[in-house]
Formats: C-alpha cells, sequence, structure tokens
C-alpha cells in the first residue's frame, strides 16, 4: 500500500476534482455521538465499529463513514440543490483479515436535489466513471429501490413485509424468510412446540433481562397470528426470484425487468426510474449495453441505500475491497431530517486503492 503522504496527495487531488464540478468541501468531526449512528449502519458496519464512552457525551464512535454526519450536517443548515466533498479517515475494526485495513482515507461527492434525480445519479456515477476510466475497473451497479418496491407489492400481511424489509441486506435471513413464509420451509420445531401449547408461559423460569411478561405475550400472540397467515404464492415468490436472478447488462436488464413487471406491477415505477437514469447516463456518455447491471448488488452494504447503487472493482486484485462505492439515500435525509426529507445520492473513492491499482492522471 502506498505511504500515507501519496494517499492524502491523491485525496487532495481527487478532491480537487469534485470542487471544481462545484461540490462545497465540509468537515466532520473524527469522533461522532454512537447512539443515533449505530442504528443507521448496515450490520457489517455497526459490528465493525469502534466505539467508547465519554462520561459527559455518552457513548461515541470513531468515524465510520462520512454520509450520515454529512446528511445531519445538511438536514440542519442546507439549502438545495446542494453538493459538498470531502476527504479524511474513516474507521473500522477488522476481526477476520487482519490484511484490511482499519483505518483508511476517503473522499467523497454529495448531491442534495429532490427534484431531479435520475440527473443526480447520473452526475455521481459519471463523475467516478470518469475519474476511474483510466484503471480499467468493473463498474457494477444495481437499484434497491426495486427490490423493496417487490416485497411491498407481495400480498402478505404489513409484518411479515416489514420483516422482509428489515432483512433485505442480510441475503440468508431474507431467503430463509421468503421459504418459511410461503410454506417452503416448516416452522422450527421450537417455535411449533411454543405455539401448541395452551399457555406457553406455564411453569417457565423466572424472567431475566428487560423483557416483562406482556411483552411476550404479544410476540407469542404476533407469531400465532402469523402462523395462521396464508402462504406467499409460489408465483410471487417466483417473481421475485426472477427479479434476483437478473444479472446482465444493463440495457438487457432495464428489457427483462420490463417483462417481470407485466406480472407484477408494484415494480413497474422502479423500473421507470431505472429507464430514466438509463437514458441520464446515455447523455453523459455511459454506454448501458457495456454496463453492468446485478439487480441483487448491494444488500451487503450500507442499509441506509434505497435506491440506485454501484461499485468499482478490480477484477485483477479480487483480494481488494471496491475502490470506490455510493448510492441513493433518501431515506436517510427523513430519519436525519427532523420532518424534513430530500433527496440524496453520493459515492466515496479510496485514494489508497487507486494509487495502489497504478494511479491515474
Amino acid at each position: 500500500m502506498p505511504d500515507r503522504a501519496a494517499i492524502l496527495g491523491e485525496a487532495a487531488r481527487l478532491r480537487g476534482l469534485f470542487e471544481a464540478a462545484g461540490a462545497q468541501p465540509v468537515e466532520t468531526a473524527i469522533l461522532q455521538p454512537a447512539e443515533a449512528l449505530l442504528d443507521l449502519y448496515g450490520e457489517d458496519i455497526r459490528a465493525r465499529a469502534y466505539v467508547t464512552s465519554d462520561a459527559l457525551r455518552g457513548e461515541q464512535m470513531l468515524r465510520p463513514d462520512f454520509t450520515v454526519p454529512v446528511v445531519q450536517m445538511h438536514m440542519q443548515n442546507g439549502s438545495e440543490p446542494a453538493r459538498y466533498t470531502y476527504s479524511g479517515e474513516v474507521f473500522r475494526r477488522q476481526e477476520e483479515d487482519p490484511a484490511r485495513a482499519n483505518e483508511y482515507i476517503q473522499v467523497g461527492y454529495e448531491i442534495f436535489e429532490r427534484d431531479a434525480p435520475d440527473a443526480a445519479d447520473s452526475e455521481v456515477f459519471s463523475m467516478v466513471f470518469n475519474i476511474l476510466r483510466p484503471l480499467g475497473l468493473r463498474a457494477a451497479t444495481g437499484d434497491m429501490g426495486i427490490l423493496m418496491a417487490a416485497v411491498e407489492g407481495l400480498r402478505t400481511t404489513d409484518r411479515r413485509k416489514a420483516a422482509l424489509r428489515r432483512h433485505i441486506w442480510r441475503p440468508r435471513r431474507f431467503r430463509a424468510l421468503i421459504d418459511r413464509f410461503s410454506g417452503r420451509a416448516p416452522v422450527p420445531e421450537a417455535r411449533a412446540a411454543l405455539l401448541a401449547a395452551d399457555d406457553p408461559m406455564a411453569g417457565a423460569a423466572p424472567l431475566v433481562g428487560l423483557r416483562g411478561t406482556d411483552e411476550i405475550s404479544c410476540r407469542i400472540k404476533a407469531l400465532r397470528e402469523d402462523a395462521e397467515t396464508a402462504p406467499i404464492a409460489r408465483a410471487e415468490v417466483d417473481l421475485l426470484d426472477a427479479i434476483l436472478a437478473v444479472r446482465e447488462t444493463s440495457d438487457n436488464a432495464l428489457e427483462r425487468l420490463r417483462d417481470i413487471a407485466v406480472d407484477m406491477a408494484a415494480i413497474r415505477p422502479a423500473v421507470t426510474r431505472l429507464a430514466r437514469r438509463l437514458e441520464a447516463m446515455e447523455a453523459r456518455g455511459i454506454d448501458s449495453a457495456k454496463l453492468d447491471f446485478e439487480a441483487s448488488y448491494g444488500r451487503v452494504q450500507m442499509e441506509y441505500y434505497d435506491g440506485f447503487v454501484f461499485g468499482f472493482h478490480a477484477e485483477n486484485r479480487p483480494d481488494l475491497p471496491p475502490v470506490a462505492t455510493g448510492g441513493r439515500y433518501d431515506a436517510l435525509t427523513r430519519q436525519l431530517g427532523a420532518g424534513h426529507q430530500s433527496g440524496a445520492v453520493g459515492g466515496v473513492i479510496r485514494p489508497g486503492l487507486v494509487l495502489a491499482l497504478g494511479g491515474v492522471t
């Protein structure tokens, strides 16, 4: 890996490119309040955050990325449209792979614009695409909004849909829920025995922990109601599987998703947004016939992405993480906006990886 001075120099160069495109440079504190942020990051990042405590400020964490604090800053003080850029260290604990860095530099570009999401998506992507073009990386794209729309359109209970939405970013758990809700997998034996008991609390050991008997009874009632719910239709599960299986060039993926949308009307608006985004990218010189699209892409990244997602990968270096990643996170602005919301999309580049792959000029 290049030395720190070289990485900082490359970070300054990249940030300068974003500033030249009209982005306002911003800074965020390295030490962030932990309580709210831990709920907003994906499971992987939460598990790898450096968390400490302060007698006056409570739990604190070393900044695991810039997006959340930048959104907080914008929603408190920003006007629109707005473009921001930043650079600095992020920190992620590594417990399984000692070769992966636990501290590295990110350079980012974020757009807050509610009226032209397709143009903003294509602007962020094309900026990163053109900066990294000399490295010959594979650009992968996806759209979490299509999968979310498919889940929302299932003919099942709100409780089941909420569970599926919650686990979209955990593919194995998501698949287990689909199999159970559709009747393809049996209810676990322990749960079946619990539901069959006349009084599941009879003879129970003394309560340990924070849950009271009312909460436990409420949960058992919900499980019994779920057990009586009709399974999700096989045809709907097949359509969901067809969406998850889409992995081809963006132009072909669009046509395949349009075909699926004939039978799953819930995804039509999201597919239309994909079509508009591809048109905006074509206008910026991105050939959709050469751009990969994977319907499942982004499902193990940040949980705040709820639309367009992308990443740039060095195929000849599978040992390296993505050189750049990004996506749309409109829902995050609602969560942090205190009653207000915006449209937001951004991307980050790791300058250390850019230099490790030979650098760009």
